[in-house]
């Protein structure tokens, strides 16, 4: 399910309904047919508590609305099934999904240090403290062609200056201008997705890197 939403979120940048419904009526099935209907109906319940936190997330712009679908649905489907020790929570793909998420900056980092090592000026037309340049080196890049990334720069009086403002999720829009300061627009559903395969696998992130220094 995650795989087609997430080949799709980067094909289409959307994501249809009816994958979601479709999986929803599958989680309803598994229920009524499964061994013991009332204990997974209980810990179908249980696990569906993150749909308000997925819900909140969506509605403040944090989150698309297919991710927080995404994350309700997984939360019917898969709430007692683990290929690790411990359970499938969708609280703990979440935690993973926000580690994931952290990766791009690394990546944003390097690549800004290879530009300046090779005597790019890539601060050049901006008036800005050293603060944001350094908030920009981690955020963002400065591409030629951007595709599929948000703008954050823009022009005050002739002058061009960083921009972090917040913007929705559901509603930022690509830039399209050449020779911008951008951040990756990457689908937050390839990071849940990302997730969730690895905690079928190994578990909670945050708990298995407690767990190494006990």
């Amino acid at each position: 399910m995650l795989s087609i939403a997430s080949i799709w979120d980067v094909w289409k940048r959307e994501i249809h309904d009816i994958l979601w419904i479709a999986f929803g009526v599958v989680a309803i099935l598994l229920i009524i047919f499964s061994l013991s209907p009332f204990e997974s109906l209980k810990a179908t319940g249980f696990s569906l508590i993150v749909a308000p936190l997925a819900i909140i997330l969506w509605r403040t712009g944090l989150f698309g609305g297919a991710d927080a679908l995404g994350l309700i649905t997984i939360a019917a489907l898969a709430p007692q099934v683990s290929l690790s020790q411990g359970v499938i929570t969708p609280f703990t793909t979440l935690t993973n999904a926000a580690i994931f998420s952290i990766i791009p900056i690394f990546v944003n980092v390097i690549r800004n240090i290879v530009a300046i090592s090779t005597h790019k000026n890539i601060f050049d037309g901006f008036e800005e403290t050293r603060l944001k340049k350094t908030l920009a080196i981690f955020f963002g890049y400065r591409a030629r062609n951007p595709k599929y990334s948000f703008p954050i720069e823009k022009s005050e009086g002739g002058l061009k200056k960083l921009d972090f403002s917040f913007r929705h999720a559901e509603n930022a829009q690509f830039c399209t201008t050449s020779d911008t300061w951008v951040t990756p627009g990457i689908p937050y559903m390839l990071y849940i997705t990302a997730g969730f395969v690895f905690q079928l696998l190994f578990g909670d992130i945050i708990f298995n890197i407690i767990n190494n220094f006990r």
